[in-house]
């Protein structure tokens, strides 16, 4: 039977979120197969190389692909097991924070998977919530406009790039709206743990008149055609696939330090099936998983017994200390706090703004 994606909308109705569902039949044929659902902030399309993988290795299994935004996932799993129902079977999202809150308040169960005790101590959180990815913030640059010079490569360089070029560059740098982007919030809350003088290179981008967004894609089209020359900040695996793609796309690892985030993945306590849950979570950490990741998705592997350089060994063995990569660990919830957040986007927002 050939393979096929069925894409379907449904408005979820725990909320206003809207999922845009992809569904794979089983590789076997079978109509009747169980199915194994999974909530994910990966977008579908990226998700079909680990799907088919899975499905190579599974083909008795159907899989429910629900293509949420990271709180919608959050949201949806605590209000689906409060009401007493079936929830995922695994859920797999950039949110951090809130993946791991989901562990540490009994919305996941513990998954001992065959890679559980030789997975880095900083991605694995009680054999709950698994770090499956290895994804840094980068510089991104339009390579054209840097012809005669090199792109900066430490935060003192971005800051001195930015007062040097003063009007050339004014409007044509972007970063992520820390009040929209979950993913910008958490960067922006390393650098200030990481970096004493974050706020001047905060104050620079707004004096050059920064652009603010809150996807990644809309940053690095704008890049990759030379609307902008600078992007702060920006997820690596996209900027990393971005660049495949397109030559005028560059990258900069910050060579001060480089903050790595990871997506996570967890087997929720009211999963209707934790069994097919754990199975993929349980191919997601193997080494044939980890290895498609990196080759088709332009992920890091974190799994150690993955060789190459698209790897969390590689890059660390090359990079050091220059890389910080965040711990799943209940520190991740601090700024869940609504007056810590508050307080650090309106620090954010007077810097920006050059108060």
């Amino acid at each position: 039977m050939p393979f096929f994606v069925l894409i379907a909308f449904l408005l979820v109705g725990f909320g206003p979120a809207q999922a845009e569902i992809a569904v794979f039949p089983a590789a076997n044929g079978d109509p009747a197969a169980r199915t194994l659902t999974v909530y994910s902030s990966l977008d579908a399309p990226l998700a079909v190389a680990m799907i088919k993988g899975f499905q190579r290795a599974n083909p008795a299994i159907a899989v429910r692909y629900e293509d949420l935004q990271t709180v919608d996932i959050y949201d949806r799993i605590v209000a689906e097991t409060d009401a007493q129902g079936e929830t995922a079977d695994i859920a797999f999202s950039s949110a951090m924070d809130l993946q791991v809150k989901l562990a540490n308040d009994g919305y996941a169960q513990q998954s001992d998977l065959p890679m559980s005790a030789r997975w880095p101590r900083w991605a694995n959180w009680r054999n709950t919530a698994y770090a499956l990815t290895f994804e840094p913030a980068v510089f991104v640059y339009h390579k054209p406009s840097f012809r005669d010079a090199a792109p900066p490569a430490t935060r003192r360089q971005f800051v001195d790039f930015l007062e040097a070029q003063g009007d050339a560059v004014f409007g044509r740098i972007a970063t992520y709206d820390i009040e929209r982007s979950g993913v910008g919030f958490m960067f922006m809350s390393r650098d200030q743990e990481q970096f004493d003088d974050i706020w001047s290179v905060i104050g620079a981008m707004g004096a050059a008149g920064v652009k603010l967004y809150s996807t990644s894609s809309a940053i690095l089209e704008r890049i990759a055609d030379g609307r902008f020359v600078l992007g702060y900040n920006i997820l690596g695996s996209y900027a990393a696939d971005w660049a495949s793609r397109d030559p005028d796309v560059g990258i900069v690892l910050p060579r001060d330090y480089t903050v790595v985030m990871s997506r996570i993945g967890l087997v929720p306590a009211a999963a209707r099936a934790p069994d097919l849950g754990r199975r993929y979570l349980e191919y997601f950490m193997s080494a044939e998983g980890q290895a498609v990741m990196a080759r088709e998705l332009q992920i890091a592997a974190v799994n150690p017994d993955v060789s190459g350089e698209n790897t969390a060994n590689t890059m660390q063995a090359n990079l050091g200390a220059q890389l910080r990569p965040v711990p799943v660990s209940p520190g991740l919830m601090v700024y869940l706090d609504q007056v810590k957040r508050t307080r650090l986007i309106k620090r954010w927002n007077d810097a920006l703004r050059g108060r």
